[in-house]
């Protein structure tokens, strides 16, 4: 880490940029002193401006509860649900106490859940591993769902095999276990800590990942706490209980969550301005936002008042 530079966005709020341009002229195979590192420094620049950041060094907390073009807290929601999400799913229930819930559950004897527990990590490795090849070609949004049902129907395979509780449905309910793990693995594992980075701008990112953190690990306490409760007192509806909480997230993610998958973070930001100014849905906006150049990037700032027209050198001053 410490022979990372630091990202240009930063080095630009710090107004550092002579460095931002050898950042960018690093990353994305240019001159420093190029038309292309200008460019995208420029529209960097401006998305900094229009969420006036530009120049400052700290966020004040009643930023984070604006809304407007920018939709400070809308953004700042989205990611601490997405965490919050994450762990009420049952995902820990499952990987700390898979053990526990062989043993208690299902009726394996203690040596064999134990064995059982590190086959599963290995199962949850190897399907991690595929959520690298999957974030980008399928898309966020779709991820969610696909996460979110596979898990939802794995609970339903776990609480009906476990509801007579006979040596061949117990059998059941472990593979129902195994493909939670698989699907959490491929789907929620990473998204919740790549959506609130990418969801959030520049002004508030630091800041709203902090709230989504401190989300993910609030719940994660209470689910570890609860989960041998509710394993000793109501048995199989623990399984019932997180299938029905899965199923939750579906109507949520399709109504509230829009794809940010290949669009760079001024095109979020534009997204959220282009609902907020034409009263639609920010999901039906991502959907209807063509992916952009950096050239249009400017023209569709300026179009939905993230900035106003051009200034001397073409660039952008803040509208706000």
């Amino acid at each position: 880490m410490m022979f990372l530079p630091e990202s240009p966005r930063w080095l630009l709020i710090q107004q550092r940029v002579e460095e931002a341009d050898k950042v960018i002229a690093a990353i994305r195979g240019h001159e420093v002193d190029s038309e292309d590192t200008a460019m995208e420094r420029n529209l960097i620049i401006d998305s900094i401006r229009a969420a006036g950041d530009y120049g400052q060094r700290n966020t004040p907390i009643k930023a984070l509860f604006t809304s407007g073009k920018t939709q400070h807290f809308r953004r700042i929601a989205l990611g601490a649900s997405s965490q919050l999400m994450q762990q009420i799913g049952g995902c820990n229930a499952v990987i700390y106490f898979f053990p526990v819930l062989f043993e208690k559950s299902i009726g394996e004897s203690h040596d064999t859940s134990l064995l059982l527990g590190g086959v599963n990590m290995i199962v949850y490795f190897l399907f991690a591993v595929t959520s690298w090849f999957l974030i980008d070609s399928v898309g966020r949004r779709r991820l969610f769902l696909i996460g979110s049902v596979g898990q939802c129907l794995s609970m339903v395979i776990t609480f009906s095999c476990l509801i007579n509780r006979q040596a061949a449905s117990a059998r059941g309910a472990a593979v129902g276990l195994f493909t939670y793990i698989a699907f959490f693995g491929a789907t929620w594992l990473a998204l919740p800590w790549l959506y609130p980075a990418e969801i959030n701008p520049v002004k508030t990112r630091g800041k709203a990942n902090a709230v989504s953190t401190c989300t993910n690990w609030l719940f994660n306490f209470l689910v570890v706490m609860v989960t041998p409760i509710m394993v000793a007192k109501i048995g199989w509806g623990t399984y019932l209980f997180f299938a029905a909480v899965n199923i939750c997230f579906i109507p949520v993610i399709y109504f509230f969550y829009p794809e940010t998958s290949r669009r760079s973070l001024e095109e979020i930001d534009i997204i959220f301005a282009k609902g907020y100014m034409e009263q639609m849905s920010y999901v039906q906006a991502a959907k209807e936002l063509p992916y952009l150049q950096p050239t249009e990037v400017e023209v569709y700032a300026v179009r939905y008042g993230l900035i106003e027209g051009p200034a001397v050198g073409g660039r952008y001053n803040d509208f706000q």
